[in-house]
């Protein structure tokens, strides 16, 4: 579904990403681990052209390396960045309605449907979005982004800042997009949400992929998370 090679990228002249190569297969949740400060969210915006990049990054077969972010998103990669941009001023329902690509060709996940999932945001929908909690604004941007209709779709530290009861929701709802078909590539600090979804696991350093396993494997290696991931 989405394979990376030999990713270069820079702010300024700031080497930032040294030959990331990873792959997202077709149906799986992918997990990107990694310290604050490694790469993980400028490998997200490379791959959504929002970062220009050096390498390639092929997405359903094509080399969408450098393409705008407007072209990658109708190809059917949909994108939650971290800092949660929502329209405060509009209301929830009509922040999810800016979500959908076509108004003319019904995707796989309605508006009722997203609001059906979180009485919080259904009970609110026509609330101004900028008045929610930080979990329902986590949560309105990641159905936000369903309503596209993603074959693909990269969460970028879902789970920042919220409650333990919220980071639950939020994980149980990243398995249930995964359960429904959409391929999930996950970046993510909290081990506990990140193994439990996740089929495979990439640990970033530096600007590189340090490690990459499943998360049984992953588990085994006290070593790596020492290194890599412990502060």
């Amino acid at each position: 579904m989405l394979k990376v090679r030999d990713l270069h990228a820079f702010y300024g002249k700031s080497h930032v990403l040294r030959g990331v190569s990873m792959d997202v297969p077709k149906g799986s949740v992918t997990a990107l681990l990694g310290r604050n400060g490694v790469g993980r969210s400028t490998t997200a915006k490379a791959i959504m052209g929002e970062v220009a990049p050096k390498g390639d990054i092929w997405f359903k077969g094509e080399n969408i390396s450098g393409q705008p972010s407007h072209s990658i998103a109708r190809k059917g990669l949909g994108y939650v960045p971290e800092n949660r941009d929502i329209f405060p001023m509009m209301s929830v329902r009509d922040n999810l309605l800016l979500g959908i690509k076509d108004m003319r060709k019904p995707g796989k996940w309605s508006i009722e449907q997203m609001l059906d999932m979180f009485p919080n945001l259904k009970s609110r929908a026509d609330t101004a979005a900028g008045v929610l909690s930080g979990g329902e604004k986590q949560m309105l941007t990641i159905c936000r982004t369903l309503m596209g209709d993603p074959d693909l779709i990269i969460i970028d530290e879902p789970t920042e800042g919220l409650a333990p009861k919220i980071v639950m929701q939020v994980g149980e709802l990243i398995a249930e997009i995964a359960r429904a078909g959409v391929s999930i590539l996950l970046v993510e600090q909290k081990l506990s949400i990140a193994l439990k979804i996740a089929q495979q696991v990439y640990v970033m350093g530096h600007g590189e992929i340090v490690y990459h396993g499943t998360p049984d494997e992953f588990r085994a290696r006290d070593d790596i998370r020492r290194e890599w991931l412990e502060v």
